[in-house]
């Protein structure tokens, strides 16, 4: 929660109360100029005096203090969209005073979306005209207001929402208007107390029909399954019926593992199960989190932490993997079911460029409850055991009578009797596996070809290309000497998408370059929406893609993953199209501020993919995107993951160290690593590079720049928010490093009453600058 205030010397002020008890405060509810609107970064740069959307902000303000309120929220500069119980000075478009009833009717702020919770949600709502008139309130108006919006005298005059139909409260925005045409849905979470993530660009339907799905949820325990289910499941009922005896059975395991090569559907049958024991027991929490490495693990917590409405969930600094952890362990979270998919390494991805120094393991993050239980899928036999003991099911192909049902299933024109040689033969050949039949399946119901005709296109593949491919996407349970299937109906399908609609191949090769789970549609889209649908929609029908409804995502299957890089590969392609990922997530990643933090989030694991190999500074691209990644996680508070890849843009500019003038971006590097440190409490470390900034002769510079940063981060979230603490301690440090003891103590001392009075004197931060503290003044 942030809320604006003047300080003492006139300046406006944006102050953050996370974590924090929020003040009392007023609101402004008002209809945009887009144009001279004052925005976040207008108050962080002290730009907001330039725009006439000012004179709002100057209105607000003394209305506000004539309530005997100091604070005051305003949505072009501030985050939340509701509030409840707080004073509104609700500027309108009324003109006129003698003629104030005929425009207040008429004003289109009635017509609006955000305006109808900022009407019903305060306890006082106060009308001015917009030349600063006051015409009322919520009370002495509640019969006009009632004749122009229909809604009911007792909702304006604060009973419970809960005491009027979903159907009332959705006809009272039914006629608003809304700048984006998801925002008709988004506008009504306040009325109906419901939390989702907002994905602008997935359109109006969309959108309201997560709305629904959300409403529904309501009236079960919340959960998180991101994926559809799929009506053409078919077969391993033992399989299903095992898993709910194993974890919800008289004899519960509290972990089990499902174990299979690639394709063979494991990821499939855990989606049917979740989808059952949500049916089943609705006072059961299910939640699906993608396990392949901590980014992806991170934004599914994040997720749930929002979803289950966990204290502090919203607090930038805060450990969501720990928050979460410890909520699930409770018994107060009551029943749930956690899904870990694709836990094929136990140490969460780490690569050895771009990994954490303290390695983070799966294991640490399990939450254990007598209520929980946990499902791991997984190509990895050694993982499956670590994970789940003995409770492990192995997955195996499907039978021949199975797999013949899910093959008629997907195809639109069944085969005849005179092709059923043809089809036991293709089986065969797919060798049983679900993701090969339906990629087999998906061709010939687009290209009208024969199960005769396909049998000829894979006797027709490159063989030596089939097995380079399939030795790359080999998994460990898989026979030697066998090629995967899913490589040959892969190729098949990638030849005839490369012919027909060089976009979706592109979008391929695109993909290639980033993680291959949770790839927002905007990263592909650089063109019109229906052009880029229409591509999205060719992969989907090819079944090389599955999209996440609610999420305006796509994933890529593994193995279609690995096939589409190694082809790449031998086409000599690949860093082509690994840099140009490098460049859209440039386009696409925004600057790590507070307000785009769930979009960055979200693009985080696709940033580590695109930087995993390392970066140089020659390559600006690289170089730009790495500050990005390591500068967000920074601001998220994952200080000890954030300390690699600085240490990576340090190693890449450190060549200009060994001259007398190091560059800009050294010295920002250098101040940003010690940062890390001092946030995990390694202040000798922290304390040994301002050193090295000082002995480079340019520490004026380095100063400079950690008070611009204070005084920026000051102005914009606070004196006692976390991130201008953090940079008064590496001034502090700046100034010990270059000689100013006690200039630096002084400081340090500041900075350490600060912590205790924000975080308290057991919090780990201020127990270590207490520590420096001593430790300088010994000195």
């Amino acid at each position: 929660m942030r809320l604006l205030h003047f300080d003492s010397d006139g300046r406006l002020v944006l102050t953050n109360f996370s974590g924090r008890t929020v003040p009392p405060y007023a609101i402004l509810s008002h209809r945009w100029d887009s144009n001279n609107e004052v925005l976040f970064e207008d108050v962080g740069n002290n730009t907001y005096k330039r725009k006439t959307g000012f004179q709002k902000i100057e209105f607000c303000a003394k209305q506000a203090a004539r309530d005997q309120l100091n604070y005051f929220w305003i949505d072009t500069c501030c985050i939340d969209k509701w509030n409840r119980h707080v004073s509104i000075p609700s500027a309108t478009d009324v003109h006129e005073q003698s003629i104030w009833e005929a425009s207040f009717r008429a004003s289109k702020w009635f017509t609006r979306g955000w305006t109808l919770q900022e009407l019903i949600a305060p306890a006082s709502v106060e009308f001015f005209s917009s030349e600063g008139w006051r015409l009322g309130n919520k009370k002495s108006m509640e019969q006009q207001i009632n004749e122009i919006t229909g809604i009911p005298i007792q909702a304006l005059q604060g009973c419970p929402l809960e005491n009027f139909s979903r159907s009332d409260r959705m006809a009272w925005a039914r006629q608003r208007e809304t700048t984006e045409q998801e925002d008709g849905a988004y506008c009504l979470l306040g009325i109906f107390g419901l939390r989702m993530l907002l994905t602008y660009g997935e359109g109006k339907d969309k959108a309201f029909s997560r709305l629904q799905e959300e409403l529904e949820a309501t009236i079960a325990g919340p959960s998180i399954i991101p994926f559809s289910r799929n009506d053409r499941f078919v077969g391993r009922e033992c399989e299903l019926a095992e898993l709910e005896a194993r974890l919800f059975g008289a004899k519960r395991a509290a972990n089990i593992a499902i174990l299979g090569e690639g394709g063979v559907g494991k990821s499939q049958l855990a989606l049917e199960f979740a989808h059952r024991k949500r049916q089943e027991d609705a006072n059961c929490s299910v939640f699906w989190i993608p396990a392949s490495d901590v980014d992806s693990m991170h934004l599914a917590y994040t997720h749930i932490a929002q979803k289950l409405s966990i204290p502090g969930w919203d607090d930038e600094k805060a450990d969501i993997l720990k928050l979460v952890k410890i909520y699930l362990s409770g018994m107060s979270a009551g029943r749930w079911l956690l899904i870990y998919d694709n836990a094929d390494d136990i140490r969460l991805g780490s690569n050895e460029l771009l990994a954490t120094s303290q390695a983070t393991s799966l294991i640490d993050h399990l939450p254990q409850s007598e209520l929980g239980s946990i499902i791991f899928t997984t190509t990895d036999s050694k993982t499956a055991e670590t994970l789940a003991s003995t409770n492990v099911i192995k997955l195996l192909s499907m039978t021949p009578d199975t797999a013949k049902t899910m093959l008629e299933n997907y195809l639109s024109n069944l085969a005849g009797t005179s092709q059923q040689q043809e089809v036991t033969d293709l089986l065969e050949q797919l060798s049983y596996l679900p993701l090969a039949i339906v990629q087999a399946a998906a061709y010939m119901n687009i290209s009208k070809k024969t199960v005769k005709a396909y049998l000829s296109l894979m006797a027709a593949q490159n063989v030596e290309l089939v097995s380079l491919l399939s030795e790359e996407s080999k998994d460990k349970l898989q026979h030697s000497g066998r090629n995967n299937p899913v490589t040959i109906t892969w190729l098949i399908s990638l030849e005839r998408i490369r012919r027909g609609s060089p976009l979706a191949a592109e979008y391929l090769f695109l993909m290639a370059g980033i993680d291959r789970k949770d790839i927002p549609l905007d990263f592909l889209s650089t063109i019109s929406s229906s052009e880029s649908g229409a591509a999205v929609e060719i992969l989907n029908k090819y079944a090389l893609i599955t999209k996440r409804p609610a999420e305006s995502a796509l994933d890529l299957h593994r193995l279609v993953h690995l096939n589409m890089r190694k082809w790449l590969q031998t086409q000599k392609w690949l860093d082509e199209w690994n840099y140009k990922a490098v460049l859209r997530l440039l386009q696409v990643f925004p600057d790590p501020n507070p307000g785009s933090r769930s979009r960055w989030r979200r693009l985080l694991p696709h940033a580590r993919y695109a930087l995993s190999q390392g970066v140089a500074k020659e390559d600006e691209a690289r170089m730009r995107l790495a500050w990005k990644y390591a500068i967000a996680l920074h601001s998220d508070g994952r200080y000890s993951e954030a300390e690699k890849p600085f240490e990576e843009l340090f190693e890449a500019n450190n060549k200009a160290l060994s001259k007398e003038n190091p560059d800009q971006e050294t010295l920002t590097s250098m101040a940003w690593l010690a940062s890390t440190y001092r946030n995990q409490g390694r202040w000798k470390e922290a304390e040994e590079l301002g050193v090295r900034v000082m002995e480079t002769s340019r520490w004026k510079e380095a100063e400079k720049l950690e008070v611009r940063v204070m005084e920026t981060r000051k102005r914009v979230l606070g004196e006692e928010h976390p991130s201008t603490l953090t940079s008064m301690a590496n001034l502090a440090i700046t100034w010990k490093s270059c000689g100013r003891d006690m200039d630096a103590l002084e400081l340090i001392t500041k900075c350490q009453g600060l912590l205790f009075r924000r975080l308290g004197g057991s919090h780990p931060n201020t127990i270590s600058c207490s520590r420096t503290v001593r430790s300088w003044s010994a000195k």
